[in-house]
C-alpha cells in the first residue's frame, strides 16, 4: 500500500524525477525487488521512503560521500520506530552524526558531518492530500484488501491523517479480530485522543494474540499511568522488558514508578541500564 510515485516525491521534495529514481537504484532506499510497483512499472514509495529520501537530499547536497551515506541512511531506516507514527520524529545533525529525536530519546544513525534539521511533521503536512488519495483508493477497491493491506495502510496514513489512519485499522480488525499490531496502533491512536480506557482494551487484546508484544505491554503501562494504576503499570513495562530488555523507555519509565513507591535500588538498576542503552555511541 505505498501511495507515493516518482513524481509525487520529486514534487514533495523538490527533486528531479530521474534524481529520485537514482537513489532508489544507488542502494539509498530499500532494495528495488522491495519497492511497490504501480500499473505501469512505475516506483511506488512509502512515507518511511520520504523520511529516507529527505535526508538522502540534505546528506548529498552537503557533498557526504556516496558510500557514508548509504550507510547513514541503511542504519536510520532500521532505527525510525516501527508500530509509531513517524510524524513526531526531527531528524537533525550533531557533529559527525545524525540525531533521529521523538521529543523524549534521541538515536543516531551514523553520518558524515552536514547541515540537516527538519521536522517530519513538516513533510508529512505536504503528503497529506496524496495520502489522502490512497486511501480513497483503497475505499474504492476494499473487496480486494485483506487484514495486512489495511494495517500498511493504516501505517501510512498514521504520519498524515490519523482519522483515516484508524479508520483503516478498523477495517484490518474487521477483517482479522487477532490481528495485533492493528490492535495497538488503534489502541495508540485512540490514547492521543483521551480514550485512555478503549486503548487499554486493544493493547490487552494484542497482548492475548500476542503475549511478547513488547510496544503492546509499553503502550498498556503507558495507559495505566493515566489512569493512575501505577502497580499494574509496573507489571505492563516489565512484561515489555521480558519481551525486549533493550528498551530503553520501559527502563526509564518504571525507573520513576519506582522510585515513586520507594523501591530506590530497583529505580537505580533500571535507570543505569536506560542510561547505557541510551548513551551515543
Amino acid at each position: 500500500m505505498k501511495g507515493y510515485t516518482s513524481q509525487d516525491v520529486a514534487k514533495l521534495l523538490g527533486l528531479t524525477v530521474a534524481q529520485v529514481r537514482g537513489f532508489a537504484r544507488d542502494g539509498f532506499l530499500s532494495p528495488p525487488s522491495r519497492l511497490g510497483r504501480g500499473a505501469r512499472r512505475e516506483l511506488q514509495f512509502s512515507f518511511q521512503d520520504l523520511v529516507v529520501l529527505r535526508t538522502a537530499k540534505a546528506l548529498v547536497a552537503a557533498r557526504i560521500p556516496a558510500r557514508r551515506i548509504r550507510r547513514a541512511l541503511k542504519k536510520l531506516r532500521l532505527q525510525l520506530p516501527r508500530g509509531r507514527s513517524l510524524a513526531e520524529l526531527r531528524i537533525a545533525a550533531d557533529g559527525d552524526r545524525i540525531v533521529v529525536s521523538d521529543g523524549h530519546t534521541a538515536w543516531n544513525p551514523e553520518s558524515g558531518q552536514t547541515h540537516l534539521d527538519f521536522a517530519v511533521s513538516d513533510l508529512a503536512t505536504r503528503a497529506a492530500p496524496i495520502a489522502r488519495r490512497t486511501a480513497k483508493a483503497a475505499r474504492e477497491a476494499e473487496g480486494e484488501l485483506d487484514a495486512d493491506d489495511w494495517y500498511d495502510l493504516g501505517l501510512e496514513l498514521e504520519a498524515v491523517d490519523p482519522e483515516e489512519a484508524r479508520d483503516a485499522y478498523r477495517r484490518a480488525l474487521e477483517l482479522d479480530a487477532h490481528h495485533a499490531d492493528s490492535h495497538v496502533n488503534l489502541g495508540r491512536l485512540l490514547h492521543e485522543q483521551g480514550l485512555v480506557e478503549e486503548a487499554e482494551r486493544h493493547y490487552r487484546a494484542a497482548l492475548r494474540e500476542d503475549p511478547e508484544h513488547s510496544t503492546a505491554a509499553f503502550d498498556l503501562g503507558i495507559a495505566l499511568e493515566d489512569l493512575d494504576r501505577p502497580a499494574d503499570a509496573i507489571e505492563a513495562y516489565r512484561m515489555a522488558l521480558a519481551a525486549d530488555s533493550r528498551l530503553a523507555d520501559a527502563h526509564f519509565n518504571v525507573a520513576r514508578l519506582y522510585d515513586r513507591i520507594g523501591k530506590r535500588a530497583a529505580a537505580l538498576r533500571h535507570l543505569s541500564t536506560y542510561k547505557r542503552l541510551t548513551e551515543p555511541r
